[in-house]
């Protein structure tokens, strides 16, 4: 689903409202797009944000109940099969869904809660989550490498406990000097999680990672859906004590979910080769290669989150609810299609083939979507709802293939430090994501949706030969020694 409508890999819900306490559900960060149209309102910003806010919960929020009600016959039963095997991989995906409930608990309202509430212009609510943010984005790779070395749940544990304090915090807010303190504090701590949290879930996932992951991953989309679709209830109210509720959830869902890993078990570490260099991950090209492709496929998740939207109401004739449909279609096929397609793919020649594969369906459904500007107006809505859904079967292929290649290329004892870096890059894209989308697409008008869609796919076409020359350069495997913490 949309990382806009989450982790690295986009994608669960919930980039798009997420300003920080990022949710550490399935490995990753991002979530400058909020930062970035927060910086860019005007002197107007207040009212701005608000109507926007005010907007995209409510979408949110029907997709939300549109999700619930497609899937009301079945979900019960899907759940029942998909939670995990074993005991570990039952209280991990019940930790990350606890924890991605509370962020959608946050997301929708915590840009009004600065400004409207607060009483914050918005340029410099804008400013204290950039600087925040970028502040945040040299902390998980070192945060990775602590992993390694000290264990990943405790510094995952470490970070949530950091994450609840700071959210808590929020509450006393009341300058812009305050929340850029609080906000940085929030972002280390996430992205050293996000990292230690990729670690986790090597260690947890078993004899079947990928099934695991897959389960993992459709476990959080669900939480932050049905946070989302509580916050559009107390939006409703708009008040003071209404958004302050929604700040001390998302708080208390980083403590439980901090308390539930201690009925994980206390993974040794595992201990590096002798002689090897302390960051292996910068050393290591076809690994680098991978971040930086993985990184600029990540524009695919603000293509539905914010880049269609924008196109459906300037250049279509599509109805306007269209918009809370495509966010439903987005939603229920990440949920029920995940775990089946991504079961399959468990090898980074596997994860090689399923990126080439993304970017062939991108590359089908971005002109759809630019089509729907020259077709009448329930043809468009057609169009653009079809569109979404090869998007939709885009986006599980592609974050398939990033589990496959991210997890399978990185060595055991350093999978910390590997995902770190792995944020890193997905984050950086993120980051330049609402520029590149919205100046140079939207710029271009057709001829930047065919750009676009050319682009993902010469990216997916390097997936294969890619995973051939990082499995090619692995080392040789061999018996890792563990230590005991």
């Amino acid at each position: 689903m949309s990382r806009t409508i989450g982790s690295y890999g986009a994608g669960a819900p919930g980039s798009a409202g997420r300003v920080f306490g990022q949710e550490i559900g399935d490995g990753g960060a991002d979530g400058a797009t909020a930062d970035s149209v927060v910086a860019g309102q005007g002197g107007d910003g207040a009212a701005a944000i608000r109507a926007r806010d005010l907007g995209t919960t409510a979408v949110v929020s029907a997709a939300a109940a549109s999700l619930l009600s497609v899937t009301k016959g079945s979900l019960a039963g899907r759940i029942g099969r998909m939670v995990g095997d074993s005991r570990p991989e039952r209280v991990l995906i019940a930790a990350s869904f606890v924890n991605r409930v509370g962020n959608g608990l946050f997301n929708a309202a915590s840009a009004l809660y600065f400004t409207l509430v607060v009483g914050l212009p918005a340029v410099q609510v804008g400013a204290a989550l950039t600087v925040a943010g970028l502040i945040g984005l040299c902390a998980g790779i070192p945060g990775g490498h602590l992993a390694d070395r000290r264990g990943a749940r405790t510094i995952m544990m470490l970070a949530l406990a950091v994450q609840a304090m700071s959210m808590a915090s929020l509450v006393l807010v009341e300058s812009w000097a305050a929340l850029t303190v609080i906000a940085t504090v929030d972002r280390i701590a996430a992205a050293a999680g996000g990292a230690a949290w990729g670690a986790l879930v090597v260690r947890v996932g078993g004899d079947r990672p990928a099934l695991f992951r897959a389960k993992l991953r459709t476990f959080v989309n669900l939480g932050v859906i049905l946070g989302t679709a509580g916050a559009g209830l107390a939006l409703a109210a708009d008040t003071r004590g209404a958004y302050v509720t929604l700040i001390l959830g998302n708080a208390a869902s980083f403590a439980l979910c901090a308390v539930l890993l201690l009925l994980l078990p206390r993974y040794p570490v595992l201990a590096a080769p002798p002689q090897q260099r302390r960051r292996l991950a910068f050393t290591d090209r076809p690994f680098l290669t991978f971040t930086a492709l993985y990184g600029a496929m990540g524009l695919q998740y603000p293509v539905v989150s914010l880049l269609l939207p924008i196109w459906i109401s300037e250049h279509t004739e599509a109805p306007r609810w269209t918009v809370a449909a495509l966010f439903a279609v987005n939603a229920a096929f990440c949920v029920l299609m995940q775990t089946r397609i991504g079961s399959r793919i468990e090898t980074p020649h596997a994860g090689g083939r399923a990126f080439r594969t993304a970017g062939l369906l991108f590359l089908v459904s971005c002109p759809m979507m630019a089509l729907a500007a020259y077709a009448p107006v329930w043809a468009a809505a057609g169009l653009v709802l079809a569109a979404v859904f090869v998007h939709s079967l885009g986006e599980v292929w592609e974050s398939s293939a990033g589990f496959a290649l991210g997890f399978g290329l990185a060595p055991d004892h350093a999978q910390g430090q590997y995902q770190g870096l792995l944020g890193l890059g997905f984050s950086a894209g993120q980051a330049l994501a609402p520029a590149i989308l919205t100046t140079v697409v939207l710029g271009l008008g057709t001829a930047g949706w065919l750009l676009l869609a050319l682009f993902f796919a010469a990216l997916g076409a390097a997936g294969p030969s890619l995973a051939r020359w990082g499995v090619r350069t692995r080392p040789q495997p061999g018996v890792a020694a563990e230590v005991t913490k």
